[in-house]
């Protein structure tokens, strides 16, 4: 997943509010969001890279959650384990992210930001393998980890909070929906949707070539010269219920064939779950 919004206890009526985008390569086979169990029968709520087995965004009916992003670099060495399993390491896990992070080897992963959270405990985490202040160099001895306190927090490929455009639009659409009563959801579609390259004085600097900046500088990515781009959009929404809270996910799934064509027709999921 390259990017995630994600609003904790910022209002009262919404103490969890999640939008992201998930940028792949076409041909990487995925599961779109269902529920579904790890091998120690862990339940899971999300979608699923159906090559390492793993996810980028995950949600346990244990009040558990667990997003990740990868951090850009200007080469790509091949890691020893897939990021993806970080997010179902999470979900099965009882302990906090102190312990959690003790069982991180940074330097077998690829780079990588991964926020993961304690619905009822109230805390959350965000733990990364790059420095925050050079996410785009290539060491990954050290796992750096800090708290998360309450407020709108944006992820994409450079470290947390970074404000590249895209991710201060989908952070904005978070605060959005959040002041609205009604139509909530139609913020954070539209932004996640919008596929505009930003001007080249304001491109992040990663160390990628500029046209590989300018076409992965918009919430949605279109790069079908490289079979890569947007393939899913998700929404976690989280509220007071009668009982407990009411959690919903909602998913669109893009096609990578009309991706290419240049529309993106939208097949809606939705689960539920109760915390």
């Amino acid at each position: 997943m390259c990017l995630i919004a994600f609003a904790l206890n910022a209002d009262p009526a919404c103490p969890l509010l999640i939008a992201a985008n998930r940028d792949e390569f076409f041909d990487r086979p995925t599961a779109p969001l269902h529920r579904w169990r790890l091998d120690d029968g862990t339940e899971v709520l999300g979608g699923r890279d159906l090559r390492d087995r793993g996810t980028w965004l995950g949600l346990s009916p244990r009040g558990r959650v667990a997003m990740l992003t990868n951090v850009r670099q200007p080469t790509q060495e091949p890691a020893a384990r897939s990021r993806g399993e970080l997010v179902t390491r999470w979900l099965q896990s009882d302990g906090d992210a102190k312990r959690f992070g003790a069982g991180i080897a940074p330097a077998e992963y690829g780079a990588f930001n991964l926020v993961v959270g304690d619905f009822h405990a109230g805390a959350w985490h965000w733990l990364g393998n790059r420095d925050p202040e050079a996410p785009h160099s290539t060491s990954a001895s050290v796992l750096h980890q800090r708290p998360l306190g309450a407020g709108i927090h944006g992820l994409s490929n450079a470290s947390l909070d970074t404000p590249w455009p895209k991710t201060q639009r989908l952070k904005a659409a978070v605060g959005e929906s959040l002041s609205s009563s009604s139509d909530w959801l139609s913020p954070l579609s539209r932004a996640l949707v919008h596929d505009q390259p930003v001007p080249e004085p304001d491109l992040p600097h990663t160390g990628v070539p500029v046209d590989l900046e300018r076409a992965l500088s918009s919430p949605f990515v279109r790069m079908a010269d490289r079979a890569y781009g947007t393939r899913t959009s998700q929404v976690v929404s989280v509220r007071a219920a009668a009982q407990g809270f009411a959690v919903t996910m909602h998913e669109w799934t893009h096609d990578p064939a009309a991706l290419v064509s240049g529309l993106a027709p939208e097949r809606a999921r939705v689960e539920t779950l109760v915390w």
